[in-house]
């Protein structure tokens, strides 16, 4: 979900760039071979960074957050992404469009998820269940319902107690969803009543 590439897409790309610009310097160019495969070399360096996978929380101030709040956070995040690559797989091979969409949309509100707790690596903990439970359970249910269509003669009543699976965990991932932005409302409400109660204080309303 992350890196389309995977984490070695940018060692492949530079090394493809880098293939390519040596015999195109000095063939098509007319450069001298050493000065091209240096040049292949800066951009295969160059490439290699530049396209390096972002690492989680990069950016963040660890100090002021906590390094082991962020490293819970991290544990978390990247015991949970595969689950949800897991979904969206699941919603390509579901044939059915209204199950394949609801899968879907699990998976869009898990990456929701994922940037508000990297964003915010202290909120981890709301969702804690969320990441470590039903988000797998939400994957092998998704995975469930495309074994199950897959058969020759699907079973309509599986079918539609699956579905009715999905529903409650659609049910269960919005709220998770919500409450990290909760969290964010609660810090408003205090906000707002400290104010409310400094103007009291300073002009009488």
């Amino acid at each position: 979900m992350r890196n389309w590439l995977g984490d070695d897409g940018n060692w492949i790309v530079a090394g493809l760039a880098a293939a390519i610009t040596v015999p195109l310097l000095s063939f098509a160019a007319g450069m001298p071979f050493w000065i091209a495969a240096i040049i292949a070399l800066l951009v295969f360096a160059g490439l290699v960074i530049l396209l390096a996978p972002r690492r989680l929380f990069e950016g963040l101030d660890f100090k002021r957050i906590g390094s082991g709040r962020v490293a819970f956070a991290r544990d978390l995040l990247e015991a949970a992404v595969p689950f949800a690559e897991r979904l969206e797989t699941a919603a390509d091979a579901i044939a059915d469009k209204p199950a394949a969409a609801a899968v879907r949309h699990l998976a869009e509100i898990a990456a929701d998820v994922f940037r508000k707790v990297e964003a915010k690596p202290e909120s981890a903990n709301a969702v804690r269940r969320f990441l470590s439970y039903y988000l797998p359970r939400a994957a092998e249910v998704a995975e469930g319902f495309a074994v199950i269509e897959a058969k020759r003669v699907p079973d309509p009543k599986q079918l539609g107690e699956v579905r009715g699976v999905l529903v409650k965990l659609e049910e269960a991932f919005v709220h998770y969803a919500d409450s990290l932005v909760d969290e964010e409302l609660g810090t408003l409400d205090t906000d707002l009543r400290l104010i409310q109660a400094s103007l009291k204080e300073d002009i009488g309303r």
